[in-house]
C-alpha cells in the first residue's frame, strides 16, 4: 500500500508540472492582448476628447494669440467667438489698428499676411461708426491720422475693394470734397483730427498711394 502511494504520489507531480508549463504561454499572451486592448480603448477616448475640443486647441495653439470674447445675444450668453490677442471685436468681425505706418501696398501685404485678414472693407454705417471712434482712442497726434482702408482706384478712376465688394457711393463715408485729385492719389483712409473729432460719418480721404499711413486689417471672428 505504501509503495502504490508512494508511487502515485511521485507520478502526479510531473503531469501537474507538464500542464503548467503549457498554460504559462497562453497566460502571458491573453495577459499582453488585454493590456493592448487597454491601450487601444484608451487611445480612442482621448482621440475622442480631442476631436470634441479639437477647434478651440487649434485657436489657442499659436502662443496665446486667441482670446474668447462673449458671445451675447438678446441679453444672453451662447459662448464665445475668438479675436487674435491685441484685436478688438465687433459684431462677425475682428480689428487690428496698426502702431507703425506704411504705404497702402504694403499696408495690403501686411494685412494678408496677418492670419490671412485684409485690409478693411467697410459694409455698413455701424462699422464706419465703430472704426472711427476707435481710431479716435488710439490716435497719436492731436492734428491728425490716417488709417488706410481696402479701398483704392484703378488707373481709370474706378474705386474698388480689396476683397471685390461692389463700390457703392452711396454707402461711402467721403469728407466733404473728396475724393479728388484722382489722377494721383488713388487710395482711400480714414482721416481723425484729434481725438475730440465729431466728422464720424464724413472723414474718408483719398491720398498718394506711397504715403505712410497706419492701417486697419479685418478678419471674421472664429466660433467654438
Amino acid at each position: 500500500m505504501n509503495r502504490r502511494g508512494r508511487v502515485s504520489s511521485g507520478t502526479a507531480a510531473p503531469a501537474e508540472e507538464r500542464s503548467c508549463s503549457w498554460l504559462n504561454p497562453w497566460v502571458f499572451l491573453v495577459s499582453v492582448l488585454a493590456i493592448k486592448t487597454a491601450f487601444v480603448t484608451i487611445c480612442c477616448f482621448v482621440v475622442f476628447l480631442h476631436g470634441s475640443y479639437g477647434q478651440s486647441k487649434t485657436l489657442l495653439q499659436n502662443a496665446t494669440e486667441w482670446y474668447c470674447v462673449s458671445n451675447i445675444s438678446a441679453g444672453k450668453q451662447e459662448g464665445c467667438v475668438y479675436c487674435p490677442k491685441g484685436w478688438k471685436h465687433f459684431q462677425e468681425k475682428c480689428y487690428y489698428l496698426s502702431a507703425d505706418k506704411m504705404s497702402w501696398p504694403e499696408s495690403v501685404q501686411n494685412c494678408t499676411g496677418m492670419m490671412g485678414s485684409q485690409l478693411v472693407v467697410i459694409n455698413s454705417k455701424e462699422e464706419q461708426e465703430f472704426l472711427f471712434n476707435l481710431a479716435k482712442e488710439v490716435s497719436t497726434k492731436a492734428f491728425e491720422t490716417k488709417f488706410y482702408i481696402g479701398l483704392a482706384a484703378s488707373e481709370s478712376g474706378q474705386w474698388q475693394w480689396v476683397d471685390q465688394t461692389p463700390y457703392n457711393k452711396a454707402a461711402t463715408f467721403w469728407k466733404p470734397g473728396e475724393p479728388n485729385l484722382l489722377f494721383a492719389e488713388k487710395c482711400a483712409a480714414i482721416h481723425v483730427k484729434g481725438k475730440r473729432d465729431p466728422n464720424t460719418y464724413s472723414n474718408w480721404n483719398n491720398v498718394l498711394c506711397f504715403t505712410s499711413c497706419y492701417r486697419i486689417c479685418e478678419l471674421t471672428v472664429k466660433y467654438v
